[in-house]
């Protein structure tokens, strides 16, 4: 009977230390503003799930979605504005 435990070592070369990465880390603080503005729409939207929604209630939750489009919005640009700045040589010709 041959044992898993001897040929686990050839499977798994690195160990799991269960810690992010720096890189990591850095991609959920720049996307933080928006995990933030999806929470506060799921909150205002969990808040009226059970009644008939209020003007007031609807107002919370359309700027909500209007605080999560501009966070989606300003992370893609973000994420655009990285991507040209490290594929453009720069310099006119």
């Amino acid at each position: 009977m041959k044992t898993i435990a001897a040929l686990q070592a050839a499977v798994t070369a690195a160990p799991f230390d269960g810690e992010p990465s720096a890189a990591e880390l850095d991609a959920i603080d720049r996307e933080m503003p928006l995990i933030l503005a999806d929470v506060a729409l799921l909150d205002a939207q969990i808040m009226t799930i059970d009644r008939t929604l209020t003007e007031l209630d609807e107002r919370r939750v359309r700027r909500a979605r209007r605080r999560v489009l501009a966070a989606r919005r300003d992370l893609a640009n973000l994420t655009t504005a990285a991507a040209t700045d490290t594929t453009v040589s720069g310099g006119a010709a």
